[in-house]
């Protein structure tokens, strides 16, 4: 399940990017989940935001209230919302997806993790 992110790029502290992700070829299985992961220089990856297949999310600590993760009706598209973006959000930003259920994917790699996109956050 080939993915790819698009979306990303520099902006000021406070301001908002809105993150894409889609297959490369079509899908459509519903019983997925999915998420974004971000790579920072002195973090390794981490987790930022999932949704299970009944549409529950899920969210960091260091983003709740600014990020909104999101899925289309048939579930094939995958955005993230990042407003108030602060220069720690900086880093490369990943989506993925598991037949497992969301809570799986902050405890263990994803099946499936697609091309990232460089968000920079810099005054």
């Amino acid at each position: 399940l080939p993915l790819v992110a698009s979306g990303g790029g520099s902006v000021q502290p406070g301001g908002s990017l809105k993150l894409s992700c889609a297959p490369v070829s079509e899908f459509t299985d519903d019983s997925y989940s999915w998420g974004w992961f971000r790579q920072t220089p002195e973090k390794k990856r981490e987790a930022v935001a999932t949704i299970g297949t009944a549409g529950n999310t899920d969210y960091a600590d260091s983003v709740k209230g600014r990020f909104t993760i999101s899925m289309n009706n048939a579930r094939n598209f995958l955005y993230l919302q990042m407003n108030n973006l602060k220069s720690e959000d900086t880093g490369v930003y990943y989506c993925a997806a598991d037949p497992g259920p969301a809570w799986w994917m902050w405890r263990s790699v994803p099946d499936y993790l697609g091309q990232g996109t460089q968000v920079t956050v810099s005054s």
